[in-house]
């Protein structure tokens, strides 16, 4: 009998034996204006915490996300970069510049696009903000947004060492230490080390590791409490991204036959410089200034095979260098409690905010003229967000953003544009106590993706800018504490309406033997699903966490004109595709992620989690999918006194997984095998184990 998330649910749902005066940690959700409770704030939120993470035993971001129901990442990397939340976020970078649909901030720094650098390591959650955040960050939050933030400076002293061992030649080794400087200065740092041959033979190298995973990182913290009144962070990142990334093969596995691997490379310094002063009873002020300087590789052959693999259809090797520079700059003033308007019912939000990004690309490729670009974009908003409580059960909360954005592209193929555009976004939401423990809320929201410009200078002239893209969403959500707090749930509904949607399209141009990617404004499309969350403290022994989501992705209106070539790879004429009613790309109509933790006694405990997702598209311009997969995890944790040691695995059964795929060619001139279909896919990662150890002091 074939399981579906749903017989698995009801497979790991234990009896119901509730609990007395249980009380579950208090998860705070930090993105947003104020601090506010999961459970408080009226929209669709999952926060991953420290000891999620650790129960994951996750060295990197996109080995937590599918705690967080309709998320889904793609890699074509050795770590998965691009997210998609709703099924709507990119799925890669090549030659083209990229305005994101999901942001990713750590520790207050954009990282939006450089997601190497979101390791996992002494972080105290993440959390994932679903649903256009059009007020709160505007572009590059079109479907939401990652916020991931490390632990902070702590008034006592505190640290631990901590290291793991696993499969592979993996290993890792890291340590943190807080404590106070003085009585009124603290200060955290935070250093760590992961290193693996990754999961690839190498048949032709004859090596193990071209697929490796190198990353180191060194984070440090200072809390400086001025006064009784202000307060000053800083926060300082680094990270060392050396991976290799040799992961296409001709018969998707994990044999390669490549003679010129690639490399996943990240370097990164970032600062973030927060100052916050309560000014007086009435009025606080917010500040935040920070800067990164970036760069990166990204490498592969582009043959995926050996000269000594005949027929070959010549070598190609391709090679981006990315420099990226970034600052920003946000400062607001928010009411204090005696400054609230309107008879003391509206609490108020007011800012300005900055942001400069510089991105320069280098490209190499074998056979063709190095390519140089540079982008450069500013932006400059004005947000305002109000909360009115017109009683002790009802509040509406409405907030606005407008944002200029300018664009300037230039390239050394002659091709130079610029854009500038004004962009609206905001939020209503109106939010009710529907009982003492029954938050239900319901919004519109309005998100926004700046428009760019297509760099590949065959480009015709009409079509060398694309639009800005809009997301109008709205959200039905409900939030429960029951059973004493026992018991908390989160659910929400949501439609989607998608307009000037900016598709990706690419083709295969035989006479160069690559392929041409270019975006337009060519679709509407409609998303609708729902969202579960729970937690549920079944008996002092005993927690089941339950993460949830349906997604219905559809291109509303969609299509486009097609090359027709003949066998000599002769362009011969043209085709109207229609892809409208067809699925969105990495939008899976199901996701589920579910866990039972098991307290043996005050040392011993037992975790074991399943995760499952449904089939997905890999791409708008064809047809090829991911399989779906249902995966497990188990941890077995002991712990006395400081000392922590554990046994964890994750994907137990050794499941293959598809992360990013290709098709709509057939690589007849690489692989004449009957078994060549043109579906090429990147494989997750298979069964890992690992033996963890931490002391605490």
């Amino acid at each position: 009998m074939k399981k579906t998330p749903l017989s698995l649910l009801i497979a790991m749902a234990p009896l119901p034996v509730l609990a007395a005066d249980v009380v579950l940690d208090t998860q705070t959700v930090q993105a947003d204006f104020r601090k506010t409770d999961v459970q408080q704030i009226p929209e669709a939120v999952t926060v991953v915490d420290a000891a999620q993470i650790e129960a994951r035993s996750a060295e990197h971001l996109d080995q937590v996300l599918s705690f967080a129901p309709n998320v889904n990442y793609a890699s074509g990397a050795s770590r998965g970069r691009y997210f998609q939340i709703r099924g709507i976020g990119e799925r890669s970078q090549f030659v083209d510049p990229v305005n994101p649909s999901v942001g990713l901030v750590i520790d207050g720094i954009d990282m939006t696009g450089l997601g190497a650098a979101a390791t996992l390591f002494d972080v105290q959650q993440v959390e994932v903000l679903r649903g256009p955040q059009g007020t709160r960050f505007g572009a590059n939050a079109l479907a939401g947004m990652i916020n991931v933030s490390s632990n902070a400076p702590t008034k006592n002293r505190e640290g631990y060492i901590s290291a793991k061992a696993g499969n592979y030649s993996s290993y890792g080794l890291g340590a943190a230490l807080s404590g106070s400087l003085s009585d009124n200065l603290q200060g955290r740092i935070a250093v760590h080390g992961f290193e693996s041959d990754g999961y690839i033979d190498n048949e032709f190298l004859n090596r193990d590791d071209t697929n490796n995973q190198d990353e180191k990182i060194a984070r440090g913290k200072l809390h400086w409490q001025l006064s009784e009144r202000s307060e000053l962070n800083l926060t300082y990142l680094y990270a060392d991204i050396d991976n290799g990334y040799d992961a296409f093969t001709l018969d998707n596995s994990r044999t390669t036959l490549s003679d010129e691997p690639g490399r996943d490379s990240q370097d990164t310094s970032a600062l973030a410089l927060a100052y916050n002063r309560d000014l007086n009873s009435a009025v606080r002020f917010e500040s935040e200034i920070t800067g990164s300087w970036n760069k990166a590789e990204y490498s592969y052959d582009e043959d995926w095979v050996s000269d000594a693999y005949p027929p070959k259809w010549g070598t190609a090797f391709d090679q981006y260098l990315r420099t990226f520079d970034r600052s920003s700059a946000d400062f607001r003033f928010l009411s204090a409690p005696q400054g609230r308007l309107f008879s003391d019912t509206t609490d108020w939000v007011a800012g300005i905010y900055y942001m400069s990004r510089d991105e320069e690309l280098v490209r190499n490729r074998t056979g063709d003229a190095q390519y140089r670009s540079d982008l450069s974009v500013n932006s400059v908003s004005v947000y305002s967000e109000l909360s009115t409580a017109f009683n002790s059960d009802w509040t509406l909360t409405y907030g606005v953003r407008a944002e200029q954005w300018k664009n300037d592209f230039s390239a050394n193929d002659a091709v130079q544009d610029t854009t500038d555009e004004t962009l609206f976004g905001g939020k209503v939401t109106l939010e009710t106590l529907l009982a003492q423990n029954h938050l239900g809320y319901v919004s519109l929201a309005r998100g926004y993706k700046p428009g760019g410009i297509n760099t590949d200078p065959d480009v015709s002239p009409e079509n060398r800018t694309f639009d800005t893209e809009f997301n109008n969403t709205a959200e039905l959500g409900l939030k429960s504490s029951l059973d004493n707090d026992a018991l908390k749930t989160r659910l929400a509904v949501f439609y989607i309406q998608r307009k000037d949607q900016q598709v990706k399209s690419s083709y295969f141009d035989q006479p160069s033997v690559s392929f041409m990617d270019y975006l337009a404004n060519a679709a509407e499309g409609k998303n609708y699903g729902l969202e579960l969350e729970s937690q549920w403290q079944l008996s002092d022994a005993l927690l089941w966490d339950l993460s949830l989501g349906y997604l219905h992705a559809e291109f509303s209106d969609y299509s486009y004109e097609q090359n027709v070539y003949d066998a000599s790879w002769n362009i011969v004429g043209s085709a109207r595709v229609d892809k409208s009613g067809r699925a969105q790309a990495h939008a899976p109509e199901y996701s589920l992620a579910t866990a039972l933790t098991y307290a043996f006694s005050q040392q011993f405990s037992v975790r074991v989690e399943s995760e499952a997702k449904d089939e997905f598209y890999f791409s708008d311009s064809h047809d090829e999918k991911a399989r779906s997969a249902v995966l497990w995890h188990a941890r077995l944790s002991y712990q006395q006194g400081p000392l922590d040691l554990a046994l964890a695995g994750r994907n137990l059964t050794n499941r293959e997984t598809d992360i990013r795929g290709f098709g709509g060619f057939n690589n007849d001139a690489n692989d004449p095998s009957p078994d060549n279909v043109g579906r090429y896919a990147q494989l997750g990662e298979p069964r890992l184990v690992m033996l963890e150890a931490k002391y605490s002091f």
